[in-house]
């Protein structure tokens, strides 16, 4: 089932059991702004196989994504409205630019990580 609540993931394929079963953590997939549709489809993919600990440092870091990107536009956009100064504009885009282009690197950091512990568990269950 494709997913078409939402046009930036609009290539993520979501089974229905999935969307029941983690409905908070599929929607915060869905809206990361520092994930592809290849990253999203590949979190989706592995969530079944995931650990409980696993799922929640997912679902975390998902959710200080948000809030970070929520302060960050919040804090740029009253410094924005109370100075129309051009400068201050492009240099505001270039620190939220910055600041987001770090945070995937932790997050692709974070995902080789998750990689790693993924191909071991499944390795476990093969040898079963």
């Amino acid at each position: 089932m494709k997913d078409d609540s939402s046009g930036s993931a609009s290539g993520v394929t979501i089974s229905d059991d999935l969307r029941t079963k983690f409905p908070d953590l599929i929607a915060l997939i869905l809206q990361s702004e520092s994930m592809n549709d290849e990253e999203r489809q590949y979190w989706v993919n592995i969530m079944p196989i995931m650990t409980p600990e696993q799922l929640q440092n997912l679902r975390d870091i998902l959710n200080n994504e948000q809030k970070q990107l929520a302060a960050i536009d919040d804090k740029y956009s009253a410094q924005i409205g109370n100075n129309n100064n051009k400068e201050l504009i492009a240099r505001t885009e270039a620190s939220i630019k910055g600041r987001r282009e770090e945070r995937s690197e932790q997050e692709e950091i974070h995902e080789r990580e998750e990689n790693i512990q993924t191909e071991d568990l499944l390795k476990k269950i093969e040898q079963l």
